[in-house]
């Protein structure tokens, strides 16, 4: 607390600001983002990298969570106070930080895998801004973002060499997405199965157990779908991530776009269909991972096509 205290101190509106939209780059949709737009423009290969090591790295920081229920620093201390904007993305338990393992793990990531010096200057301070960002904010300690950015650390640099050596070999990437889903089905069994405290399913707590599930289906929905999206490309689509820079621009606009449709505009059917939120949230998201890893590559013959008719005009 002694950090967290100093930090609260040299608090200003200034700053606030700044370290309230550094701190987005732990978020869900962050990391949707990049992801694709690696996936689409960049390279196959380090898209399923950052993916996998991504729902791997959200797999053991929901265990963690799950597992130590560790408070949040305001509730352990109630004189603490936070910057009130970061409140409500922080609701859940605070040991490990979930913001502070999805963006070190993403950049980080990026990082790892390309060699420009640039490139890598500014991942790498995303790396540190962001854990940052969580404890300036006030809703994690550093025992929190140290973990988390351990941890992401030992996924990036022990799962390189792995993808790398996927990107000749359809069997190695094959027993890397069937250990991941096999730790995305172990932890949804957890979930499900293990005698918890009673303080867990108090209306103070609850919260945390439902977003736990809800991450579970989340993940084993993508997972299920990056094992289809995988077979689809390497014995069909065979999608080429290069193009001109306007077609680049249209493929990850569109490309969001459509994954983005899906996410929202398919929540209400599902649900009926299924019966079951979480089951219809598993659909949801394997469908996702098929539009936008699947189907919407399709195009990008015809969009490659089309750029070099332009620049042969």
């Amino acid at each position: 607390m002694p950090f967290l205290y100093f930090l609260e101190g040299i608090r200003n509106s200034f700053l606030d600001a700044f370290f309230s939209i550094i701190t987005l780059g732990g978020e869900e949709t962050v990391f949707m983002a990049v992801g694709m737009i690696v996936f689409w423009c960049f390279s196959k290969y380090q898209g399923y990298y950052l993916l996998c090591t991504g729902f791997l790295g959200t797999v053991i920081n929901q265990f963690l969570k799950m597992v130590c229920r560790v408070p949040r620093p305001w509730v352990k201390d109630p004189n603490f106070t936070i910057v009130e904007s970061a409140r409500e993305a922080a609701s859940g338990y605070s040991f490990p930080s979930g913001h502070t393992q999805t963006s070190v793990g993403l950049f980080g990531g990026v990082a790892r895998w390309n060699k420009g010096r640039a490139l890598r200057i500014i991942m790498v301070a995303l790396c540190v801004l962001v854990p940052l960002s969580r404890m300036y904010l006030g809703v994690h300690t550093p025992a929190d973002v140290m973990v988390s950015v351990g941890v992401a650390l030992l996924l990036i640099f022990g799962a390189y060499p792995l993808f790398k050596k996927a990107e000749n070999s359809p069997k190695v990437m094959y027993i890397l997405l069937s250990v991941i889903t096999a730790a995305v089905i172990a932890y949804a069994c957890f979930i499900s199965f293990y005698p918890f405290p009673q303080d867990v399913y108090s209306d103070t707590n609850i919260h945390n157990l439902q977003s736990a599930t809800k991450n579970a289906y989340t993940l084993l929905g993508c997972m299920l779908g990056l094992f289809v999206i995988y077979t689809l490309d390497i014995k069909y689509t065979h999608f080429e991530t290069k193009a001109v820079w306007w077609v680049q621009i249209v493929k990850v606009v569109v490309g969001i776009g459509l994954v983005l449709a899906v996410k929202e505009g398919m929540r209400t059917p599902l649900e009926l269909v299924f019966g079951s939120e979480l089951v219809a949230r598993c659909a949801r998201y394997f469908l996702m991972v098929i539009v936008g890893g699947g189907i919407w590559p399709m195009t990008f013959k015809y969009f490659s096509k089309l750029g070099k008719k332009k620049q042969e005009v």
